[in-house]
């Protein structure tokens, strides 16, 4: 079963999606990696789906990725007297740490970090901004601060802090029970919210490791002070757009969006686009003209994937929503601007050996109108590296390992089979030609590209690139 597209299709799992009946319709439609949320459901909703999805990849013979996304640090305000209070701008209010009866001269904001790092001139936003208010003054139990934007403010509100990096660990009580428990389900990726700096990793680094692939969810203005370095220290990257375009203006998150997909494609790791991109969709069977648009803006930037949060987990269209995001991609894909637009954003090559040969492998693709380029990959490098260029041709990715298969449902461009490990030149080749005729990219007469690493089955060996001609 081939997808027909270069950039993947995330979707959220949710009481919208969470049956094997409805799961499999939504892989039919587009689907290549399922996201489990797990600032919602039980343990037991998500083994649920978790046994649907490995059942379904089974059945339809094809691997199929599962992100954990974990909920991260939850900063809100306490309980208010009455249920809500009103500030306008210009009032005066405090924020106290403990003992309040909520009012505004004693805002409950049960959160010692906060007390620790807010300086006088931070801004506060409560409800997603849609209350902000700046600190003028602060002692170790009290914030005092001056309403900008006015509104309501209600029990257990969000807050964000846009000015303040926190002594916050991004893995709360309740997240390492989560991970502990993905990982005993077998997950694919993790992802990881309120990542503020490179050392908010290295824990989940350590409880992880090689089990499943480490996702930043970059939603923290402090995140992109420091960008370079996390992506360094990630898997993969999703570009979580609701978060943060409340902390930074909205007027911002189209260009670090780029940025953030740029980045991405230079360190050669995967980059999700997410949040709202196909929302009216929630309630309605089709999308606006601006979100059909945005979706598109993120495959003419290069990202590996897109996402669909409510508009698959609790939306009243799930499929209509994948399919149209699906007619979206391969609608941008085909554009005659695409390719232009796509090659003028090539972040360039790092200057080894693997790179080169990778990067050879694409251009040489192109020139030949090979029919395919094939990888063989142990960890599923050889194929990212190839992916960065964003090749016109499509990538075969072979891959010994039912997890590496399962990870390359998030890389651009690629489509991966399992086989097991190769021993020599002519194995290579036999195995090359049998997959890429079985699975659709190949017919007789057809020229392919075959990337490998010698010593065969040893990862970071990319050094061998090889022209075959399919006999007719």
């Amino acid at each position: 079963m081939r997808r027909h597209r270069r950039a993947k299709i995330v979707a959220t799992v949710g009481p919208a999606s969470n049956t094997p009946e409805m799961l499999k319709r939504l892989f039919l439609a587009g689907v290549d990696t399922f996201r489990l949320n797990f600032s919602h459901g039980t343990h037991e909703d998500h083994a649920k789906v978790h046994a649907a999805i490995r059942a379904l990849e089974a059945e339809m013979g094809r691997p199929i990725g599962i992100l954990q996304d974990l909920q991260g640090p939850k900063i809100r305000v306490g309980t208010i007297r009455d249920g809500k209070i009103t500030v306008a701008a210009g009032e005066s209010i405090r924020f106290v740490l403990s003992g309040a009866d909520g009012d505004k001269t004693a805002i409950p904001l049960p959160h010692p970090e906060i007390f620790a790092a807010v300086m006088p001139g931070h801004n506060l936003l409560i409800d997603d901004g849609r209350v902000r208010v700046a600190v003028t003054g602060l002692g170790d139990d009290y914030i005092d601060a001056k309403v900008v934007i006015g509104g309501t403010i209600s029990n257990r509100k969000g807050v964000n802090l846009p000015d303040t990096v926190l002594e916050l660990s991004p893995l709360t009580a309740k997240d390492r029970v989560d991970l502990a428990f993905g990982l005993e389900l077998g997950v694919d990726w993790v992802a990881m919210s309120f990542v503020q700096k490179p050392a908010d990793l290295l824990e989940a680094r350590g409880l992880i490791g090689d089990r499943a692939g480490l996702m930043s969810k970059i939603e923290k203005p402090a995140a992109l002070d420091r960008i370079d370095d996390i992506i360094r220290l990630s898997d993969s990257v999703m570009v979580a757009r609701g978060d943060l375009g409340v902390e930074i203006p909205h007027e911002e998150v189209p260009g670090r969006q780029k940025e953030l997909v740029r980045a991405c494609r230079l360190a050669v790791k995967p980059v999700i686009v997410a949040t709202q991109m196909l929302d009216s969709m929630v309630n309605a069977p089709t999308p606006t003209r601006a979100e059909a648009s945005d979706v598109a803006t993120a495959i003419y930037d290069g990202a590996d994937a897109v996402m669909l949060s409510a508009e698959s987990a609790s939306g009243a269209f799930p499929v209509e929503a994948v399919e149209m995001m699906d007619r979206i991609i391969r609608s941008t894909e085909q554009h005659k601007l695409y390719r232009s637009i796509i090659d003028a954003s090539d972040p360039g090559e790092e200057q080894t050996a693997p790179h080169a040969v990778a990067a050879a492998a694409a251009d040489l693709a192109e020139v030949i109108h090979a029919s395919t380029i094939v990888a063989y990959t142990s960890s599923g490098t050889t194929a990212a590296r190839i992916a960065r260029r964003r090749p016109a041709v499509p990538i075969l990715a072979i891959t010994p390992h039912a997890a590496v298969s399962r990870r390359l449902s998030l890389l651009w461009g690629a489509h991966s089979v399992l086989s097991a490990d190769i021993h020599t030149y002519e194995e290579m080749v036999e195995r090359a030609l049998g997959f890429a005729k079985e699975e659709g990219f190949a017919k007789p007469n057809d020229q392919m590209v075959v990337v490998a690493g010698i010593p065969f089955a040893q990862a970071g060996t990319t050094n061998n690139l090889r022209v075959v001609q399919v006999e007719g």
